[in-house]
């Protein structure tokens, strides 16, 4: 029986477990997160987490994430402050800053505490990637931004601005986000031969001069509650596209809660505040 964490951050929910020992290969964890993720038929979850310690000292902790259906992400904002919570909660991290190991590279983390408890995480989620090539995207030339390019889907023109956060994100802005904007627009973005590697597909109504309205259809989940990196990935559109200044705390309003996005200068980290919550423990069998 190995024991598990069901957390969150703002509803995008994750089964975690305790790795240390490394017992499980990539494989392995493709298999279990297929099985434990399903809704109704298991525990389920947007994701598995498996939490471990690096080889080579390079960070604290190692986040390895696989979506429901499988497939590995490089990366994932909500994810990574719930991994925060674990380390503190399981491993016995007492710290406040905590380096991650990601398949994004080592992030720096800031860890808050409210008596004693963590209620929240503050993550340096690396500077944003612009170019096509690290997005990827052939929407434009490798060594050009990717900025208001127009992709026309379903009899639709989808004004897009490409983001890497460590992983793939095509941001379009709307007056009004809708259904068909997310369950049918997002899953074709998801898969469109543009994206080579996918991409997560982010619907965003600006609502002010620091406050962002945002729908998200995730790679290899579908629709979520919350997405940290394409919360992040959206504020930086903002700021691509000229309806966001730089360094403006940004309240990003998602379905499942609230994320605060700063993105101080073009060649620095994004920063973004989140809480992280523990829904309950449990034990599955292997």
């Amino acid at each position: 029986m190995i024991p598990f964490l069901k957390m969150h951050g703002c509803g995008n929910d994750f089964i975690v477990i305790d790795d240390t020992a490394d017992r499980f290969g990539w494989h392995e964890l493709s298999a279990l997160a297929t099985r434990l993720c399903r809704r109704r038929f298991a525990i389920g979850a947007d994701g598995l987490i498996a939490v471990g310690h690096p080889p080579g000292g390079e960070a604290d902790f190692e986040m390895r994430y696989l979506n429901a259906d499988g497939s590995r992400a490089e990366m994932c904002g909500n994810g990574i402050r719930c991994t925060a919570k674990f380390a503190a909660d399981v491993l016995g991290f007492v710290g406040i800053r905590v380096r991650m190991l990601t398949g994004a590279g080592v992030l720096p983390l800031e860890i808050h505490r409210e008596a004693g408890e963590v209620t929240a995480v503050t993550v340096e989620m690396g500077v944003p990637g612009l170019l096509a090539g690290e997005v990827p995207t052939t929407l434009k030339p490798a060594n050009e931004p990717a900025v208001n390019v127009l992709l026309s889907i379903e009899n639709t023109t989808l004004p897009l601005t490409c983001v890497s956060l460590g992983n793939p994100h095509a941001v379009c802005f709307v007056e009004q986000i809708t259904d068909e904007h997310v369950n049918v627009l997002g899953p074709r973005l998801e898969a469109h031969a543009v994206f080579p590697h996918k991409t997560n597909a982010e619907f965003v109504r600006v609502l002010g001069p620091d406050r962002l309205r945002m729908r998200v259809w995730e790679r290899g989940v579908g629709e979520t509650m919350a997405c940290g990196t394409g919360a992040c990935a959206s504020v930086v559109a903002a700021v691509l596209t000229g309806q966001i200044a730089l360094n403006t705390r940004t309240t990003v309003h998602l379905n499942g809660g609230d994320l605060f996005i700063t993105w101080p200068a073009a060649d620095q980290p994004v920063l973004m505040t989140g809480p992280a919550v523990t829904a309950y423990r449990g034990e599955f069998e292997v």
